[in-house]
């Protein structure tokens, strides 16, 4: 993606134009970025008595266990009451990969990767995670990740 800055003084406020050869996906997430309407909303997530609210960037990783989905924070973990297809497309175009069918990781938060095994990644998150990259979802980390 080429990025183009202009500076103009006759403006009264910043202007925004995207050209692209065709409409895509990648396209419209970052129109609705610069308009403001994708707007990064925190979670509610549960404890046992309570409903919290945390910011995405707090977020290590979205996983389902037990017939339930939990995110794990550096606080803790708690409960949610999304499923992870609804979390993977609520987090279309940000920093979150899926990397197995029952796991979504913030890509900010990997702190190691281990790429000696065959055809599987080890990912360690802050605090000592480990999570296992699923071999059908390999590519698709090392296109996030830039390998």
């Amino acid at each position: 993606m080429k990025v183009e800055v202009q500076i103009d003084p006759s403006l009264d406020e910043p202007v925004v134009i995207l050209r692209a050869p065709s409409p895509t996906e990648e396209v419209e997430q970052l129109a609705k970025r610069l308009r403001g309407e994708a707007a990064p909303q925190p979670f509610t997530v549960y404890t046992e008595r309570e409903a919290a609210r945390v910011s995405r960037s707090m977020v290590l990783r979205f996983y389902a266990e037990d017939k339930g989905v939990f995110c794990q924070t550096g606080k803790g973990t708690f409960t949610v009451r999304q499923r992870l297809y609804e979390l993977e497309e609520q987090l279309a175009g940000a920093r979150f990969v899926r990397v197995s069918n029952s796991e979504i990781v913030n890509l900010d938060r990997v702190t190691g990767l281990d790429l000696t095994l065959a055809g599987t990644i080890k990912m360690t998150l802050e605090g000592g995670t480990v999570c296992w990259v699923s071999r059908r979802y390999v590519k698709k980390i090392k296109s996030a990740l830039g390998l």
